[in-house]
């Protein structure tokens, strides 16, 4: 998928790329073959699209809401990326006046770059390529204004996203032309990509540490206590009592905090009227927390769950 051209000179530049995200269910050979035919341009509409990936037994969702192009201060940015197993590889274009950077990324990790001056880079699949590089040799102006580059490359988006299912018809467009000398812009670049880079550095260490938590709430929500013995009264107050939780029970607050573990109390409620006796039994009977042997129904402030074995 994707579509991003930049146009580089020394009055300013101005970067489109589409918006199209596909995403594929199924099987990986099945795709790998549907992606050849949407690459190669034998598949030419949404509806052939679709159509084909019923008969290989593919699902696809096709969405125009991806955000590829982006402006950072005097700088325009363009990203396309490929998912793989075990990282997520990117190729990202940063453009200004006069002056390009080219960085490829494995991860947040910066493998390789390049360097240029005015230029018109085209990033894209196979068929987006081709049609690209046939409308700009046909429709291009060796002299012409940033505004008629924003316009002819709009004409563009249309003519392709027409033409191949793997690009949108919706786009995002920036035009930058602050004024710069070569020297100048190749800094302001480097600046632009150090400190980018560095936004992406944490924003996966912070997903990373968000999948970390998630994945030790899955693991202690598998131990909610569904049936069974919690503890044993201990006191009451009111409507509050003091539960001293059973060998094998433990309790953490919502947060996921271990606040109590075996032979130590927890404070729970009876919501409406009733008494209990010390050394009640208090037991999770059908999913509801309760004191055994009386119809009352018990209310608390922590989770509690089986102590991992």
């Amino acid at each position: 998928m994707s579509l991003i051209v930049t146009y580089i000179s020394t009055r300013g530049c101005v970067i489109i790329g589409d918006k199209r995200r596909i995403a594929y269910f199924g099987d990986r050979s099945a795709r790998e073959k549907l992606e050849e035919e949407l690459y190669s341009g034998r598949i030419k509409s949404d509806e052939e699209l679709q159509r084909r990936a019923s008969e290989l037994g593919l699902n696809i969702k096709v969405t125009d809401d991806a955000c590829k192009v982006r402006s950072i201060g005097d700088v325009v940015v363009g990203e396309i990326s490929q998912k793989t197993p075990f990282e997520t590889k990117r190729r990202r274009i940063y453009a200004t006046t006069g002056a390009y950077q080219i960085i490829e990324l494995t991860g947040s990790r910066i493998t390789s770059m390049e360097k240029g001056d005015t230029a018109i880079i085209v990033f894209g699949n196979r068929i987006a390529k081709e049609i690209t590089n046939g409308f700009l040799k046909k429709r291009w102006k060796t002299r012409t204004t940033l505004k008629e580059v924003s316009e002819l490359l709009t004409e563009l988006m249309e003519h392709v996203s027409s033409r191949t299912p793997s690009v949108g018809s919706k786009y995002d467009l920036f035009m930058k032309s602050p004024a710069l000398d070569k020297k100048s812009a190749h800094r302001i670049l480097s600046e632009t990509i150090v400190r980018d880079v560095k936004v992406l550095q944490k924003w996966r260490a912070k997903l990373r540490q968000e999948m970390l938590e998630r994945s030790e709430e899955i693991r202690l929500a598998s131990r909610i206590l569904t049936e069974g013995e919690v503890g044993r009264v201990t006191g009451q107050d009111g409507r509050h009592i003091e539960v001293k939780l059973s060998e094998g029970v433990e309790a953490y607050d919502t947060r996921w905090k271990h606040v109590a573990g075996a032979g130590e109390k927890v404070l729970m409620r009876i919501p409406g009227e009733g008494n209990v006796d010390v050394g009640d039994r208090v037991v999770v009977k059908d999913e509801n927390l309760c004191v055994d042997g009386k119809d009352l129904s018990l209310e608390c402030d922590v989770i509690i769950c089986r102590k991992e074995s």
